[in-house]
């Protein structure tokens, strides 16, 4: 069984793949990544990470699949034009493939297998703890201060992407808080006497 599930989620990879690149409708590639994401759960799933495997249908499928799924939705993007563009490059982009393709077939030419990765891929973890428990006594206990370091550092990346894309523009109105809740309502309101039958 555990068999027949690697060889039909390594298929599901592989056709998820496929038919993200080759979809004409945008909105079937990014069903066909959706279902290379949650395919790839799957094989690490096999492989004793379910962690890892929750984090990507989380992040990945929760969250990026589903932006790429709104962006395509939403806006009105011409993608006759954008491939008819994109006929310019293919000569560049089939050089690229036909050199990617050749580095695969040497990388795998020599490659071996090592007689003792089996058994390092079985005792990744501790034998009497659950990978998500050493995951995390790994994170947090050995490397607690690298862990927060990264954190700091993400953290002052998004603050000065935030402060360098800031621009303040006298034609855009902005709302002052403190103005509006300071303000006079007998200034601020008028009323007015509209008799039947009249329009303001």
């Amino acid at each position: 069984m555990t068999v027949f599930a690697f060889y039909l989620f390594a298929i599901s990879v592989i056709a998820g793949g496929l038919f993200t690149v080759i979809s004409r409708n945008p909105v079937h590639s990014v069903l066909w990544l959706i279902l290379a994401f949650l395919s790839s759960a799957g094989l690490f799933v096999l492989l004793g990470a379910e962690f890892v495997a929750m984090l990507l249908i989380i992040v990945y499928v929760g969250a990026v699949a589903v932006l790429f799924l709104f962006v395509v939705m939403m806006l009105d993007v011409d993608f006759a034009e954008l491939k008819a563009e994109m006929a310019k490059y293919m000569p560049l982009a089939l050089l690229i493939g036909v050199v990617i393709l050749m580095q695969f077939v040497i990388a795998f030419g020599s490659w071996e297998a090592n007689v003792a990765a089996e058994g390092f891929r079985a005792q990744v973890t501790p034998v009497d703890r659950h990978n998500t428990e050493a995951l995390g006594m790994i994170l947090y206990d050995q490397y607690f201060l690298l862990f927060q370091l990264a954190g700091l550092i993400l953290l002052v990346a998004m603050i000065g992407a935030i402060v360098l894309t800031l621009r303040h523009r006298s034609d855009v109105k902005r709302q002052d808080v403190v103005a509006q809740m300071m303000r006079d309502p007998a200034v601020a309101m008028e009323l007015k006497d509209v008799k039947p039958g009249q329009g303001l």
